[in-house]
């Protein structure tokens, strides 16, 4: 993949892009949040598109010579509807997390209470961190997972919303390995009449092919990626009720951001497209076998896994017991100079710095676009342990690349 037109303009950034092609080829993508995108999302997102303007909606923008990206628009509402099975979805966010601010724009008075789910514990920084945005307008309080099994207690979940009183709950998570009980967290927001915001911001593919449960039509609104395992173009999006639907217009544009990136717009029609089609499913498939292959491979190598294991497509893996003397940090740094491209995470009851931390988080999206199967898995199951257990031994470290790059020559990237 050359950037012929880049290196005649800019040879820095022709170089750098490049580089970026052969790291990716040539390393595992791992983090969970990851994936690969076709060659045509990513045509899609470097077009011409990304001259235009179009603030507003389709068939209601301020300026003119929209008809075209009012086309691409459409289909990319039109295609996440059949996907979701959502009354109303806004594509516009340019994040995740801008999707979580539309909603809570839309629904929310500063000062107003959000409960939702610790950062340590596997949420994210959108749902309330005091770092945030969210952490700085609204009052928030936050709910843990169970620390004897990793997994959520619905019943502490109720109990807390009573006392707390929230104006909205959130679930969805984003270092969260088991499936969702949305239809719960619905019952508590309910009781004390809240809004349940569900961010499905990881599981967004796994979510449209029937891998996981779908909040769409049981949360008031849910939030997404459209980037990481529903392989579209970068960005976020908003599904909600079609009561809802002029008040979270109206939080996107003008209330949060002015024009849309519309070549992201097309990026996100383009994967959706792809999404639709019968391979994707067995995509989706695939890709939470190949998580649970890859949790069995290190928990057979002495590892603990939060909550024991995976319902989706990552596994979140605790090194305090197996390998106390080695932080996240460190297991993610040796296994990057080996090809295998994870992230530290913190865990339940992390007692590091949540830039140290006692955990990793790996997951098989990525993976599984170029190709792995179960057996693949275990595999860097196996690779992943080595490195860990030999964190400073480069002998064994340079043996663990060269296997890394047979298993990146097996599975091209952009050929």
């Amino acid at each position: 993949m050359k950037y012929d037109r880049v290196r005649d303009s800019d040879p820095e950034v022709a170089d750098a892009l490049e580089a970026e092609v052969e790291r990716q080829r040539d390393t595992l993508a791992m983090i969970a949040s990851e994936n690969h995108v076709s060659e045509a999302v990513m045509e899609a997102q470097g077009s011409v598109f990304t001259n235009k303007y179009a603030e507003g909606y389709p068939g209601s923008r301020y300026y003119g010579g929209c008809e075209h990206i009012d086309t691409v628009e459409e289909l990319a509402i039109e295609r996440a509807k059949e996907l979701w099975g959502a009354d109303h979805v806004n594509v516009q966010p340019h994040s995740g997390t801008q999707a979580n601010m539309g909603v809570y724009f839309a629904m929310l008075e500063p000062g107003d209470k959000i409960l939702s789910l610790d950062l340590t514990h596997g949420g994210h920084l959108s749902h309330g961190h005091h770092a945030n945005f969210t952490g700085e307008l609204y009052e928030v309080e936050q709910y843990e997972v169970d620390p004897e099994t990793g997994y959520l207690d619905y019943e502490a979940i109720q109990d807390h919303a009573e006392e707390f009183d929230p104006d909205i709950i959130v679930s969805g998570y984003s270092a969260y390995p088991r499936a969702v009980e949305w239809e719960t967290i619905q019952e508590a927001a309910d009781a004390v009449d809240a809004y349940h915001l569900a961010d499905m911001a990881h599981i967004t593919g796994l979510v449209a092919a029937g891998e996981h449960p779908s909040p769409v039509g049981v949360a008031d609104f849910v939030t997404g990626s459209t980037h990481k395992t529903i392989r579209a173009g970068r960005g976020g999006m908003i599904l909600c009720d079609e009561e809802y639907a002029d008040a979270i217009d109206s939080a996107v544009i003008p209330g949060m951001q002015g024009g849309p990136l519309l070549h992201n717009i097309a990026g996100k029609a383009v994967g959706f497209g792809e999404a639709l089609q019968p391979e994707f499913e067995e995509y989706a498939a695939q890709t939470v076998k190949n998580a649970e292959a890859l949790g069995e491979s290190l928990q057979e190598h002495g590892f603990e896994l939060v909550s024991g294991g995976t319902d989706t497509h990552l596994v979140l893996v605790d090194l305090r017991e197996s390998h106390p003397d080695v932080t996240g940090k460190e297991a993610e740094e040796a296994l990057e100079d080996v090809g295998i491209v994870l992230n530290a995470n913190t865990v339940p009851g992390e007692t590091r710095s949540p830039f140290v931390t006692s955990g990793i988080r790996a997951g098989t999206p990525a993976l599984t676009t170029r190709g792995f199967d179960e057996e693949d898995c275990r595999y860097v199951g196996d690779l992943i342990a080595r490195v860990v257990n030999n964190v400073g031994d480069e002998d064994v470290k340079a043996e663990v690349a060269e296997d890394v790059q047979e298993l990146c020559d097996a599975n091209p990237l952009y050929e």
